[in-house]
């Protein structure tokens, strides 16, 4: 007999990730996206779709948002057919998204007044490394709530770490997000000097496995790299939203974040160039373009 049944909403590469390790872990999923083909995987997943954010609350006690920003968070929760029109809302929503630390406080206090308990739960990791158990969850909001939802992200993933009241997941994503980028772009560059140099590419990643060099980045993306296999696990255009609003937030602290602008630009190049819905590794084709003039 299975659990019961957990919601989720947004069912793309995250989404699509968090649904296959619940239905593994033998709970019930009970799914919605506008995409109607997003709603089928869902279903050949072991989920069950249903046509809107409401027809998942009438069902579910407890709901996962795995969306692109704050801005659908809200129209998903509050808006026509969202999760509080419901004619009992669920008691609790656990949301993945990296959007607005204030804005995920803000949200938390209204359902609050309606007896919604909110989690800013966001994730650190690939959609593969969620499909692996082994991204981690940061989140943001009170002692019991984070409590009552153990088995659920027990059922995601191993590394779990509460950080503080709402919207502290949302700013530890952030935070986090800027140095994960960073270190991929680094990966990056250095593999493009390394080539340009002359040496074996696969020889010079083993070598940087080995020295103060090595970062979490090369296990994940060393060999799509070295492939040049950039099919999504993350996608560009999701990763420039983010910085785009780390640069924000920064700004807001009035402080400069000098590599963050030089990662801005190279993501907003190969996005304007229509590679948005590609990895986010590709940036190494951006740095192998770059040639300097002789």
């Amino acid at each position: 007999m299975s659990k019961e049944e957990i919601g989720v909403i947004g069912i793309g590469l995250v989404g699509g990730a968090v649904a296959e390790r619940l239905v593994a872990a033998g709970f019930g999923v009970v799914g919605y996206d506008i995409d109607a083909a997003r709603r089928q995987h869902l279903e050949s997943l072991g989920g069950m779709a249903v046509e809107s954010p409401r027809a998942v609350a009438e069902r579910c006690r407890r709901v996962v948002l795995a969306l692109m920003t704050t801005d659908i968070v809200r129209k998903v929760t509050e808006g026509a057919d969202g999760l509080m029109t419901a004619a009992r809302p669920p008691a609790l929503v656990i949301d993945t998204t990296t959007g607005s630390p204030e804005d995920s406080a803000a949200l938390a206090g209204r359902l609050a007044a309606r007896s919604t308990s909110y989690l800013d739960a966001t994730i650190s990791g690939s959609s593969q490394q969620i499909r692996e158990g082994s991204a981690v969850f940061m989140v943001g909001g009170s002692d019991e709530a984070f409590a009552t939802c153990r088995d659920v992200f027990a059922a995601i993933s191993a590394q779990v770490v509460h950080v503080g009241p709402s919207g502290s997941g949302a700013k530890a994503k952030l935070a986090t997000n800027l140095v994960l980028g960073l270190n991929r772009l680094a990966l990056c560059e250095g593999l493009v000097f390394a080539e340009a140099l002359g040496l074996d590419a696969v020889a010079f990643l083993d070598l940087v496995r080995i020295t103060p060099a090595y970062s979490k980045a090369l296990d994940v993306k060393g060999d799509k790299l070295l492939r040049r296999d950039y099919a999504a696990q993350s996608k560009l255009s999701q990763h420039l939203k983010d910085l785009r609003l780390i640069r924000d937030y920064a700004g807001r602290a009035g402080q400069d974040l000098p590599l963050a602008r030089v990662h801005e630009e190279i993501l907003a190049a190969l996005v304007e160039r229509g590679e948005g819905d590609r990895d986010t590794c590709m940036v190494i084709e951006e740095i192998r373009a770059r040639k300097l003039a002789r």
